[in-house]
């Protein structure tokens, strides 16, 4: 509520939950008692203003995540929120309690990094609703406890394992997911770039050309492949989906005995042994990671013994 001096009257401009009202009176106190008066007012339309969870993530979507180059997995992740809350709900029914009870849901199904991550898109919708839409009043994550940070996966494919997967007696598709298994750990392209490298590669340039629609910044990337990848990849397309490939992958290792590592782990074993090969620099140009602290943190796994052998 403001309240200033207007001419020879006095003005009471009030704003709140996206509504704004305005009058003029003859002395201070009147404004004043408007002013009180319409707060109520508008606190009580609260529910009749139907600003819903709903409502807020199409907002959100619309005008924020619609900016970001990783536009694709904000918006699964909100629609995996919007599926909990409920579209219906409004956003002032929506408090901590509320909140605790999708942590300790998403805490049964996944891990804490994952549940961290999911919480900054909730807590940015909110933040946004309430400071830039006026759309609510609370905060409700206050008071409730999130977990910590996952520690970083240290999980490296060593030769012996390799050589397991890649001599496994298979065939049909499990083959071809045995065979992107090889080029993602020469390569350390993604599951999803391995299985369309064969029709991206560019046999010149010795390079795979990957399309804004396969990766996370939404732009084209040139990822430069050495001499076996390159091999590797003059074979024909690939048939196997990623999901598929995936389940086929873990069937496999696990027949094969083979616990802790996944196919994603392809990617940290390739960039921790091809950083023996080339500078920081350029592997940060083969990983594509803007900052060089999250290829260092996250994917170059590298053992402490094995570093004392080369000093």
């Amino acid at each position: 509520m403001n309240i200033a001096k207007y001419k020879d009257k006095w003005r009471c401009q009030v704003y709140k939950n996206g509504i704004r009202k305005s009058g003029t009176f003859a002395t201070k106190t009147e404004a004043s008692d408007w002013g009180k008066r319409t707060e109520i007012e508008l606190s009580d339309a609260k529910a009749e203003l139907g600003f819903t969870f709903g409502d807020a993530c199409d907002k959100y979507i619309a005008e924020v995540s619609s900016k970001k180059d990783g536009e694709k997995w904000e918006v699964n992740r909100i629609e995996a929120l919007r599926t909990f809350f409920g579209t219906a709900t409004l956003l002032a029914e929506i408090s901590a309690p509320q909140i605790a009870a999708w942590r300790d849901d998403r805490l049964a199904k996944v891990t804490g990094g994952t549940v961290l991550r999911e919480k900054n898109v909730l807590n940015n919708i909110f933040t946004v609703a309430r400071d830039e839409w006026h759309w609510c009043e609370h905060y409700p994550f206050n008071g409730v406890k999130m977990p910590q940070e996952n520690e970083e996966r240290e999980a490296v494919w060593r030769w012996q394992q390799i050589k397991q997967v890649l001599r496994a007696p298979v065939n049909g598709k499990t083959k071809e997911v045995v065979d992107a298994f090889h080029i993602a750990l020469r390569t350390s392209l993604r599951l999803q770039e391995v299985l369309i490298a064969p029709t991206i590669f560019d046999k010149k340039r010795q390079v795979c050309v990957v399309p804004p629609k396969f990766n996370k910044t939404k732009r084209t990337e040139t990822v430069p492949v050495g001499r076996i990848a390159a091999k590797l990849l003059q074979r024909p397309a690939f048939k196997v989906k990623p999901n598929e490939a995936s389940t086929l992958f873990a069937d496999l290792t696990g027949r094969l005995g083979i616990d802790g590592l996944t196919f994603h782990d392809t990617r940290a074993s390739a960039l921790t042994y091809l950083s023996r090969k080339v500078d920081v620099m350029r592997l940060a140009k083969i990983s594509r990671h803007k900052d060089i602290r999250i290829l260092q943190r996250r994917y170059y796994r590298e053992r402490p013994e094995d570093i004392s052998k080369v000093l």
